[in-house]
């Protein structure tokens, strides 16, 4: 089975000193070595490359947008990336119409989308309520693979 790395798992994952890296890394370890597929998408990768380069005051890790890009190729090459298909907009545009998501769900709605269109059934994610909403999809939190 192949997995959607949500944002936050990605960026657990890229920052060790964080309190939930270790089981983002753990659970990315284990999956790998079970055979499983780890992806990320464009979105994430955007939604990263905001978060890196906001200042500190304003929550982000105050990189420069060459140190953002080196991160980007670091985890270009660790996480394969789920193209941004012609159908994703349609797909997100029933989702959103028939679960009547709202506000900034519409972004993890994408997501869904991105997965559907991909056949990604697994979402790993440390946000399991934004995703159980979801028919077909499997929400699976890094601290229960990792144990």
């Amino acid at each position: 089975m192949a997995y959607l790395a949500d944002t936050n798992v990605i960026v657990r994952w890229l920052l060790p000193h964080e309190p939930l890296a270790p089981p983002a890394v753990r659970a990315i370890d284990i999956l790998r070595r079970q055979g499983e597929v780890i992806y990320g998408g464009a979105q994430n990768l955007m939604e990263l490359w905001s978060v890196v380069t906001r200042p500190h005051s304003a929550n982000g890790l105050g990189m420069t947008p060459a140190q953002a890009a080196e991160e980007l190729n670091c985890i270009e090459g660790f996480f394969p990336l789920l193209d941004d298909a012609p159908g994703i907009y349609r797909r997100w545009r029933r989702v959103v119409e028939e679960i009547g998501v709202v506000g900034r769900q519409v972004f993890d709605a994408r997501l869904v989308a991105l997965m559907h269109v991909h056949s990604v059934t697994r979402i790993l994610t440390f946000n399991t309520e934004d995703f159980h909403r979801y028919p077909g999809i499997v929400v699976v939190d890094p601290r229960e693979v990792a144990g």
